[in-house]
């Protein structure tokens, strides 16, 4: 992940342009180790699942998913505290980050 900018105030990573909200930083370390498990083995059972054709498994599979990534913090409500509003999907240039963003890339990043 060091190849993808992380925007200053830490809440977010850049890839293709567009942010994707980060985990929660106050999860502790097992916690967070444990939690990447669990969204490793989900999404290895999203692969197998399509593999197969099984579609209850592809929609327990994909449910796993959510579940772990909203653990993580990657997704649902905000880990942040300051009530700014969340930019998850959104493209960096539609967003307040729009100058940091265009500075990275002409960093060359």
């Amino acid at each position: 992940m060091a190849d993808h900018p992380v925007t200053p105030d830490g809440r977010y990573l850049v890839v293709r342009e567009r942010l994707w909200r980060r985990a929660n930083p106050a999860l502790g370390t097992s916690e967070s180790e444990r939690l990447v498990q669990s969204l490793m083995t989900a999404r290895r059972a999203v692969a197998a699942a399509k593999m197969s054709g099984d579609t209850l498994a592809l929609r327990k599979a994909r449910a796993g998913v959510d579940t772990s990534k909203r653990a993580l913090g990657e997704r649902g409500p905000v880990w942040w505290t300051d009530g700014a509003p969340d930019y998850n999907r959104h493209m960096a240039r539609n967003t307040p980050y729009a100058d940091w963003f265009a500075a990275q890339s002409r960093e060359g990043r």
